[in-house]
């Protein structure tokens, strides 16, 4: 990508090693990732460890052994409440998360936002930590917009559409490409890259 990308090679250039970042994947991978969203590292982490005690084994049948107040002792928020509910309903439906990694990204992609509190985003995002998928860019990311901009030489922050349209240059890698882009924003705000504009 960096060779046909002066742009991109920019970043790859100042962007010092870093790793992938992969995760456990499945109901619990999927449900993790509802905690975890709009909330501080620290409060997810901690919100999690209480959802894993206090259900013993993240799996549908747990979770739909409670009713929404029951979920929402150990930290959840009633729309988490509910789309995590929604999540296991969708489980025990026949949504199988084996058959889910067979399917093309855009299929995948389209079952998972069927489910309530499933957007874009999360659904790209699983599919990239969760499934290792290469060819998977999560257009409406900040931080990837951000890198973006620097990356391009931008005044202002691409939106959710042309960052998906800029990524089409990075196909069929545009998992590899994103991953470098957070790895080069969390760099600079961390102050180990130089600000690149």
């Amino acid at each position: 990508m960096a060779a046909s990308d002066s742009a991109f090679a920019r970043l790859d250039t100042a962007t010092p090693a870093f790793e992938w970042r992969t995760r456990p994947g499945g109901f619990a991978g999927l449900v993790r990732m509802i905690v975890e969203q709009q909330v501080s590292t620290a409060s997810a982490a901690a919100i999690w460890a209480r959802v894993e005690s206090g259900l013993g084994e993240v799996a549908p049948a747990a979770v739909l052994a409670l009713e929404e107040e029951g979920l929402k002792g150990f930290g959840l928020s009633g729309p988490k409440a509910r789309y995590a509910r929604a999540l296991a309903e969708a489980a025990a439906a026949g949504l199988d998360f084996e058959t889910l990694r067979d399917l093309p990204d855009d299929e995948a992609v389209q079952i998972l936002t069927s489910i309530r509190g499933i957007g874009r985003w999360t659904a790209e995002v699983y599919l990239m930590f969760c499934e290792g998928r290469l060819d998977v860019f999560p257009g409406g990311d900040i931080a990837l917009q951000e890198a973006m901009r620097w990356a391009d030489g931008g005044a202002v922050r691409p939106n959710e559409k042309a960052a998906y349209q800029r990524a089409e240059a990075w196909r069929p890698y545009r998992s590899v490409a994103a991953h470098l882009l957070w790895a080069c924003y969390g760099g600079v705000k961390r102050g180990e890259i130089p600000p690149f504009l």
